[in-house]
C-alpha cells in the first residue's frame, strides 16, 4: 500500500506500459485515473483503475478528461504521460501527414495534457510529473527517425519543464525504457511508401524486423513500473531513470566518447544494416 495515496492520472492506460503502472497503483491505494481513446465502463472493485476517454490529438477532449477528474477528486497528485506510438520508415518516403501524425500524439499530446494539469498543481502548491520518453531520445535509430525526434523533443521539453516548475513545488522526470514487450510494437505503423518500389525497402523492412525482434524477447514490463512507483515516491527525483538491459544502457553511455563513424557502425550493425 502506498504510504501517502496519491491521485494520479496516466495517459494511454488501456495496455502497455501504462496500464502495468495504473494497476500497480491502483494495487498499492492510489486513486488512479487511466485514459484511452474508447469509450470506457465505469471502474469496479475487480478494475479498479476509473478510464476516461480523452484523445490526446484533441484539446477539447483532453480538456474535458482533465475537467472532469478535477470536479470528482478536486486534485492531481501525479500525471504519467505514456499515450504515444510509433511509425517506421525511410525519412525520404515519410509524407508530411506522416510525421504531423507522429509528432501530434508523442509531443504535442504530451504538452495538451500538461498544460491541463499543470495549473491545478500550482493551485495545491505540489505535483509529480512524469514523461514516458525512450532511449531512442538519447540514440537515433535508422528508419524510426520521426519516432525518435519526436521523444528527443520530449527530453528537451522536459528539461525545461523541470526547471519552471521547481519554484511551484513540481517535480518533473522522465523514464527512458528500452526494448520492451508492449503493444507498440504490433501497432507500429510504416509509412506508406514502404513498398517494393522504395529505394529503401529492403534495409528498413531488415532493420525494422530486428527491432521487433528485440522488443519482444523483454515481456516483463516490472523494472519499468518499479522505477515509476521510485520516482513518484523519492522526494527529490532525478530528470532520467533509464529502464533498459545493460547492453542498451552502454550504447548510450558510450556515445559522447567514441567517433561518430564507429557509433553509427555500432548502431547500423546491431539492425544488420552493414552488409
Amino acid at each position: 500500500m502506498s504510504a501517502t495515496p496519491r491521485t494520479v492520472l496516466i495517459t494511454g492506460a488501456s495496455s502497455g506500459f501504462g496500464k502495468a503502472i495504473a494497476e500497480a497503483l491502483a494495487a498499492r491505494g492510489d486513486r488512479v485515473f487511466g485514459t484511452t481513446r474508447k469509450a470506457v465502463p465505469p471502474a469496479t472493485a475487480s478494475a479498479p483503475v476509473q478510464m476516461l476517454t480523452m484523445d490526446v490529438g484533441d484539446p477539447a477532449s483532453v480538456d474535458a478528461a482533465v475537467g472532469r477528474m478535477i470536479s470528482e477528486v478536486g486534485r492531481i497528485d501525479a500525471l504519467i504521460n505514456n499515450a504515444g506510438f510509433g511509425i517506421a520508415g525511410a525519412i525520404e518516403d515519410t509524407n508530411d501527414a506522416e510525421a504531423h501524425a507522429q509528432f501530434e500524439t508523442n509531443f504535442f499530446g504530451l504538452h495538451r495534457v500538461c498544460r491541463a494539469v499543470l495549473p491545478q498543481m500550482r493551485r495545491q502548491g505540489s505535483g509529480r510529473v512524469i514523461n514516458l520518453s525512450s532511449l531512442a531520445g538519447l540514440v537515433a535509430i535508422p528508419y524510426q527517425a520521426f519516432y525518435c525526434a519526436s521523444k528527443h523533443a520530449i527530453e528537451a521539453y522536459t528539461e525545461a519543464l523541470r526547471m519552471e516548475m521547481k519554484p511551484f513545488g513540481i517535480h518533473v522526470s522522465m523514464i527512458e525504457p528500452g526494448d520492451f514487450a508492449t503493444s507498440f510494437t504490433d501497432n507500429r505503423r510504416m509509412v506508406a511508401r514502404c513498398t517494393e518500389g522504395s529505394a529503401h525497402h529492403t534495409r528498413c523492412r531488415t532493420a525494422v524486423a530486428r527491432m521487433q525482434e528485440d522488443e519482444r524477447k523483454f515481456i516483463d514490463l516490472k523494472p519499468v513500473v518499479k522505477t515509476v512507483l521510485a520516482a513518484l515516491d523519492n522526494p527529490r527525483p532525478a530528470l532520467r531513470y533509464a529502464v533498459a538491459v545493460p547492453l542498451q544502457r552502454f550504447l548510450v553511455a558510450l556515445k559522447p566518447f567514441v567517433p561518430q563513424g564507429l557509433f553509427e557502425y555500432l548502431i547500423m550493425d546491431n539492425y544488420k544494416l552493414t552488409k
